[in-house]
């Protein structure tokens, strides 16, 4: 049996400057709880997302088209009336266009913050949770290749700001009937405003965001517009990890009901 005076040899819990007891951890209470369901919706989203993206079908409807298609970036798109169709591959891109689209938002959250801290927990155990040691011999951080692309979290936050744009403009599309007039509203048109409401409070919740409005400044009473727009944004952030989750939960939701209702699965109900 080893005492606390020993002298552990090793690595991570057993390496010289930690106290020599058996355990790897100490933790009693089911940790591995929320590492499980972080597996579990992570999975269910990129499985999702995947079969849409290669889908390449039933993604508009007037005058709703889902968020993993706008904009249209290649040729091949239906014409959406009054919409984001900007053909820049031209005829010869053949898959569906939700590829061109999709690598710009989720380029945003694979580096994020806190789906780094997610996924590194998650499926790489590093480590599994807060007091519970990981199985890696050696750490090398985001210093090296690829983990070192991480850092270009802040040029997709810039990339990420025009296409929160775009579907708020097709959010606005949203409030018109099948033939284009305006003033009318459907329950997709709500669905759809709860879901660039939530992309937005995602991405200007974000820690670069954060450090883009309020950062580099050494006396917040000389800039006190900044300021304020600094203390927004980090009550946003205080709250960035469940903006993270509804906000992957809301684009898959309106990404559903857009197809279900231009599969025919049912019909949109027309509130006004």
């Amino acid at each position: 049996m080893r005492t606390g005076t020993d002298r552990p040899t090793g690595t991570g819990v057993h390496g010289p400057g930690r106290a020599g007891i058996p355990q790897g951890h100490l933790r009693t209470d089911r940790w591995w709880l929320p590492r499980l369901a972080t597996v579990a919706g992570l999975l269910a989203f990129v499985g999702y997302a995947t079969w849409r993206a290669f889908d390449g079908t039933h993604y508009y409807v007037a005058p709703y088209v889902s968020p993993f298609y706008s904009p249209c970036l290649a040729a091949n798109c239906v014409s959406v009336r009054g919409g984001a169709d900007w053909a820049l591959f031209g005829s010869w891109w053949r898959l569906s266009p939700a590829l061109l689209v999709l690598v710009f938002p989720l380029g945003f959250r694979v580096t994020c913050y806190y789906y780094r801290k997610a996924y590194y927990r998650a499926f790489w155990s590093s480590p599994p949770a807060c007091a519970v040691a990981e199985p890696h011999a050696r750490y090398g951080g985001e210093t090296r290749m690829p983990l070192i692309l991480q850092n270009a979290h802040r040029y997709f936050f810039y990339l990420a700001l025009p296409f929160a744009a775009i579907l708020t403009y097709d959010v606005a599309l949203g409030f018109r009937d099948a033939a284009g007039a305006w003033g009318h509203a459907g329950l997709g048109s709500f669905v759809l405003l709860v879901n660039v409401a939530l992309i937005w409070a995602y991405t200007l919740s974000c820690h670069s965001c954060r450090h883009i409005v309020g950062g580099r400044l050494k006396h917040f009473s000389r800039h006190p517009v900044r300021y304020r727009m600094w203390l927004t944004v980090s009550r946003l952030n205080a709250r960035h990890m469940q903006l993270a989750w509804c906000s992957l939960a809301s684009v898959a939701l309106a990404d559903l009901y857009v197809y279900l209702v231009a599969s025919g699965a049912f019909a949109d109900p027309t509130l006004w």
